[in-house]
């Protein structure tokens, strides 16, 4: 009886004990800065963590199982499917760029008659450089994942090529729709275009899954084309729980434009984005020989306007009266001194003079 009872003594003491860690470690990570770190991810400007999740196969298993677990197996299997679920977590995905000018400029529409109606939404929209239609995610541990995606993006070209036959991929953008009132996206219009996409979307899967790489494939794939989100911002989703569909109402059945599929990206989540808002690419590949010139001019055209974006920059900051007067300032006092010496040259007889 008496060692039952300093057993008791000893087990609430080494819960007190742990009780005191768990509740230092919350102290040195609170949640909010944890929630605003991520929030400052790039990844948080795509609809991937909207709509896609990665699962192993056995995580699936677990998951048909869990009705005939035990109440301790059940919390086991579940404390794994978090681990594993955070261990997949995507990181890299397949882009299709939206380049044509007349949707970008009808989204940046659409975008600014929210803001209008609602000046918080700002923190929600996405950059027009970097819309794009997620084709699928991934996860990438390392450089040889990487290397191998790339390499299986590359083996991608020739699938594809042989399921156009020669044929654009015309892509038609129209109407807007959302994704539990915290995502706004414009619809791509229903046709054999879309459904050929969706099958190039499958095909790729199938090549990247035979190579090793764990895909999102729990979900059916529905192409889609966001440009606004609340996850954009920690602060925003405090404020605003759900969009107000009334806020683009007059858009919904409007016609964005068409996008003629021309090229694929590998883009990183994570990494650095392009001058032009556009992610971080590791590899592309590009359909037909007329679109290769097309894909090196566009680059060109990125990297022009990302320079006159420095330059309007510099400009604006040199009109300012206070950076005038400073410049005016210090190039008098150069002047100034450059004379002063001079004069103390020829006065000291200094053969340097």
């Amino acid at each position: 009886m008496l060692g039952y009872g300093l057993e008791n003594v000893h087990q609430k003491k080494i819960f007190k004990e742990n009780n005191k860690r768990t509740q230092q470690s919350k102290e040195a990570c609170p949640a909010d800065l944890v929630e605003s770190l991520m929030a400052e991810m790039p990844f948080v400007d795509t609809d991937i963590e909207d709509e896609f999740v990665i699962h192993a196969t056995s995580e699936i298993n677990t998951k048909n199982k869990r009705k005939r677990t035990t109440g301790k197996e059940t919390e086991d299997s579940g404390e794994r499917k978090k681990k594993k679920k955070k261990q997949y977590q995507p990181n890299y995905f397949i882009s299709l760029p939206i380049t044509n000018p007349e949707i970008t400029e009808s989204v940046q529409a659409v975008q600014d008659a929210i803001i209008q109606k609602d000046q918080r939404l700002s923190k929600a929209m996405v950059r027009s450089g970097s819309l794009h239609v997620t084709m699928l995610v991934m996860h990438l541990s390392n450089e040889e994942e990487i290397s191998i995606a790339v390499g299986a993006l590359s083996d991608s070209k020739d699938f594809v090529e042989d399921l156009l036959k020669g044929k654009k991929v015309n892509l038609s953008f129209q109407g807007i729709d959302h994704f539990r009132n915290e995502v706004g996206f414009v619809k791509l219009a229903e046709n054999d275009h879309t459904t050929k996409l969706t099958e190039i979307a499958e095909t790729m899967r199938k090549i990247f899954q035979e190579k090793g790489i764990l895909t999102g494939e729990e979900r059916a794939f529905k192409p889609h084309l966001t440009f606004m989100k609340l996850s954009k911002s920690t602060q925003l989703r405090k404020q605003v729980k759900k969009i107000d569909s009334s806020l683009y109402e007059d858009f919904k059945r409007h016609y964005f434009g068409d996008e003629i599929l021309h090229r694929l990206d590998l883009c990183s989540m994570l990494k650095k984005k392009q001058p032009n808002g556009y992610y971080y690419c590791e590899s592309s590949i590009v359909f037909g020989k007329s679109h290769e010139a097309d894909f090196v001019k566009e680059a060109l055209h990125r990297e022009t306007q990302a320079l006159l974006s420095r330059l309007n920059q510099i400009k604006e900051l040199l009109s300012s009266p206070e950076i005038r007067t400073k410049i005016s300032k210090e190039l008098f006092e150069d002047r100034h001194n450059s004379n002063s010496k001079w004069k103390s040259c020829i006065d000291s007889g200094s053969p340097n003079a």
